[in-house]
Parts: structure tokens; C-alpha cells; sequence
């Protein structure tokens, strides 16, 4: 059967930016074609006049447990965190360790649920639950896989909880590369996980490598979001984090990085050499009050991601071209859209779909129907100032993965919303009852003050 969306502006590209107005045929999971007139062929036909036709955003980084812990009460008798490390020790390190099944399974339905909602198609997700590490990725793939989302999962490898779940961490990571091998999900692919240096032993880091050489996966890890990682690899090692991820053989072109806050100057040519992307998490760094990112040295290596805030990437998107744009009156909102496509290219490695992030002939049929006519012209050059000063999440009406239609009229299809809520409600309050038996983590890095 091929479906039309038929009558709306059609963008074709964000990098280099490309409007045009046409209708746009999907068939098998593809688009077969963008041109004026497709509708009269059409089997099913969905009017879009009046709308917006981009591909699905990428969200580069987040962490999907994190979706249970809007409103989380913070436990007497502790301090409030001062630093970033006492924001892991007592915050989010106490959340891991209380996860269940139950309760990744119920936040990874609620933020892949809610990221369709917001437009985003496809999640690079970076899982930790130390207490319920054994087949934790299948049951996030799933979830995913039922609401009709695209994801690139990993467990986060680390020696911090001790070494067998260093251990367990690895062989989930392997078993999950090997069970999407093997067809397990088709929406799903796999990476090796790593937290970040500070919390890894030159044996694990070692040995994530070689689970990534083996599987043939690239490794995602933490790096210097804070001054503290830097500072470990430092005291421990003698070199920078960058450098040791190097050494190990990590800083691969598969790699992705998220943060590289406090990346020494020397070390941004190595990631650049490396190939390596870089996923920068705007809102996240001001929320953790880790400082800024040095985004524009990474030039084309750069990807957005929302550290588990959500999955919004209009909202993401525009925090970043703000927060880059108080240092920099020159920083056009172009890179903006350049950085949102560089997540599509990445997902589209993974997913062997390079043409992942387009709307043409073959490409994956990832769309999103945005409800925008706009009020002013709207063409490929000017397409990012409407894109960080008018589009949002509010505006999503229509949502297709691989060709499927899995929001329509700003509802999910086959999914209860309400019910999902609910159970993801009652797991929050079982969660937050765990997590007020456990108390801040111990481990701390070394050299940090």
C-alpha cells in the first residue's frame, strides 16, 4: 500500500537546508517519491496542507530511566549536592541502584512515548540499572519496539558498583550486539557503554574495547563532562581523558562522546582526527552547572542529545543555538540544523541507512508532520531562523518510523496513552520508595577537590 501526505512544504534536508512544496509517497517502510500531483495514485492519502513535512529528530544522548524521576523527592538527612559528583553520589546513582525491571520497562515506554509526541524518531539511549543488569537492554528494546521508535541502546559499563557488575555490564552489552545481530529487533542496534574515565579501571576500559572491536560496535562513553574526570585521569594516569580513550583504542569513528565540557584544548584534534561525534547536551550542562562546552571546535562532529531531559529536540535544539549565540553574535542558527542532521547521519550508521535524516527517493520514511503555516516566507535559506524561533514540540501532528503511521493526529497509535501513565505513576512511587533505602554512592574520583 503507499501512503500520501499530500499538500504540505516539504523539507527535503536540513544540512544543506532544502524546502520544497510536493507530496510525498511512502511504500515499504520507504519513501518512494517527493513531487507535486502523487496524491491522485495514492491508496491511502493523508491531507497535510497547510503543514510541515521534516525528517524525524535524533536525540543523540539521553538516558531513559530518567524518565521516572520528574518530581522525585530528595531524601532527608542528605545534604543538597554541591558539586556534579555529589549530584551523581546522591542523586542519580542512588536512582540506578534502585531500578527494577518493572521500572525500566515503565520509563522506557513513557519517554519513547513521549519522544514520538515531540517529533523525535529515534533515541541513542545510555542505560545503567546495576541492580537488574541481566537482559535490562532486551526489555528496553521491547518497549521501544512496541511504541514504533528507532534506538541505538548500550549498558553503561563501571567499575564503581564493583567488579562483577563491571563483568555483567560487558556481557550485556555483547549479548545485546549478538541478539539484534541476529534480527532480534528491527528498530534497535547496539553499542558498547561506558560511564566515563573516572569510574573505569584501565582493565574494564580494556575490556570494552575489546567487546566493541569484536562485535564490531563503537563505543559510547561519558567524557569530561566535568572538571573531575579530567582531573581523575590526571592523578591515576598522568594524561587526559581524550588521551587514555585513545590509548585504549575507544577514540574510534564509531565513538560517540557526550559532554567533552572540559576537553583540554590538545585533546579536541585528537576527536576530530579520530572521527569520534561529540553529543552535546545544552540544557543538561546548565542544569549541572558543569560549564560550557567547547562546541564550535568540534566543527562537523557534533550531535545533540538531551541527557535524559526529555526528548524534545526543538526545545534541545534551541537551548543550544541560544547558549551558543550569549557567547557568539555571529553563531548562526544554521549549525543548529546542521548538528540535529548529524545525529540523523550517525543513527543512519548504525542502522546501515545513510540516507537516514532526508526525505527523497529510498530514504528511510522517518517523517514528522509538524501543524506550521507559516506566517512569513519559508524557504531552504531562512528555514533555521523558523526552525529556533517558531517550531516546538506542540506543533508535532503526524508521526511515521520505517513507513509506519505511529502518531496520528497528536495520539499514538496502538498505545494507551493514559494507561501507560498510569503504570509508569505507580512505578515511580515503588521506585522512589526503594530509593529512600539507599544512600549516597561512595565512590569518588580521584584528584577531584
Amino acid at each position: 500500500m503507499t501512503l500520501v501526505l499530500a499538500g504540505g512544504r516539504v523539507v527535503t534536508s536540513l544540512d544543506p537546508p532544502r524546502v520544497v512544496d510536493a507530496d510525498v509517497a511512502v511504500r515499504d517502510g520507504r519513501v518512494q517519491e517527493v513531487a507535486p500531483g502523487l496524491a491522485s495514485n495514492a491508496s491511502d492519502r493523508r491531507d497535510v496542507t497547510g503543514c510541515l513535512v521534516i525528517p524525524g529528530n535524533v536525540c543523540g544522548h539521553t538516558h531513559l530511566y530518567s524518565a521516572l524521576a520528574r518530581g522525585m523527592p530528595y531524601p532527608p538527612g542528605l545534604d543538597p549536592p554541591a558539586t556534579f559528583v555529589q549530584i551523581l553520589q546522591r542523586v542519580w546513582w542512588r536512582l540506578d541502584r534502585a531500578l527494577d525491571e518493572e521500572s525500566v520497562r515503565a520509563s522506557a515506554l513513557v519517554g519513547a512515548m513521549e519522544a514520538l509526541l515531540a517529533g523525535t524518531t529515534t533515541l541513542v539511549d545510555h542505560h545503567a540499572s546495576p541492580n537488574a543488569i541481566d537482559g535490562s537492554l532486551d526489555v528496553i528494546a521491547d518497549a521501544l519496539q512496541r511504541v514504533g521508535i528507532r534506538s541505538v541502546l548500550c549498558y553503561e559499563t563501571t567499575d564503581r558498583d564493583g567488579p562483577e557488575r563491571a563483568a555483567a555490564g560487558l556481557q550485556e552489552n555483547r549479548r545485546f550486539l549478538r541478539a539484534v545481530s541476529a534480527g532480534g529487533w528491527p528498530l534497535a542496534r547496539g553499542m558498547v557503554g561506558a560511564h566515563a574515565s573516572f569510574t573505569l579501571s584501565e582493565e574494564t576500559l580494556a575490556a570494552c574495547v575489546t567487546v566493541a572491536e569484536e562485535e564490531g560496535a563503537g563505543i559510547h562513553v561519558h567524557v569530561a563532562e566535568d572538571a573531575a574526570d579530567e582531573a581523575d585521569a590526571d592523578a591515576r594516569l598522568g594524561i587526559p581523558v581524550v588521551a587514555r580513550l585513545a590509548k585504549a583504542g575507544a577514540l574510534t569513528d564509531g565513538a560517540l562522546l557526550a559532554h567533552c565540557v572540559h576537553v583540554h584544548p590538545s585533546e579536541v584534534g585528537r576527536i576530530l582526527d579520530a572521527g569520534s561525534m561529540v553529543a552535546h547536551n545544552a540544557r543538561s550542562n546548565m542544569n549541572n552547572a558543569v560549564g560550557r562546552a567547547p562546541v564550535a571546535a568540534f566543527r562537523d562532529r557534533t550531535v545533540l542529545g538531551t541527557d535524559g531531559i526529555g526528548a524534545d529536540m526543538f526545545a534541545e535544539s534551541q537551548a543550544a543555538y541560544f547558549r551558543a549565540r550569549e557567547d557568539d553574535v555571529f553563531e548562526g542558527p544554521e549549525l543548529t540544523l546542521a548538528r540535529l542532521a548529524n545525529g540523523a547521519r550517525f543513527a543512519g550508521r548504525a542502522f546501515g541507512e545513510p540516507s537516514l535524516g532526508t526525505v527523497g527517493p529510498g530514504a528511510p520514511a522517518d517523517l514528522v508532520v509538524l501543524d506550521y503555516a507559516a506566517p512569513a516566507p519559508l524557504t531552504g535559506p531562512n528555514l533555521s531562523w523558523h526552525w529556533v524561533f517558531a517550531l516546538s514540540a506542540a506543533r508535532v501532528r503526524d508521526v511515521l518510523v520505517h513507513g509506519e503511521l505511529v502518531v496520528a493526529d497528536r495520539r499514538l497509535i496502538g498505545i494507551d496513552q493514559a494507561a501507560v501513565a498510569r503504570e509508569a505513576a505507580a512505578a515511580a512511587e515503588r521506585l522512589w520508595a526503594r530509593m529512600g533505602q539507599i544512600g549516597a554512592h561512595p565512590f569518588e574520583p580521584q584528584g577531584a577537590l
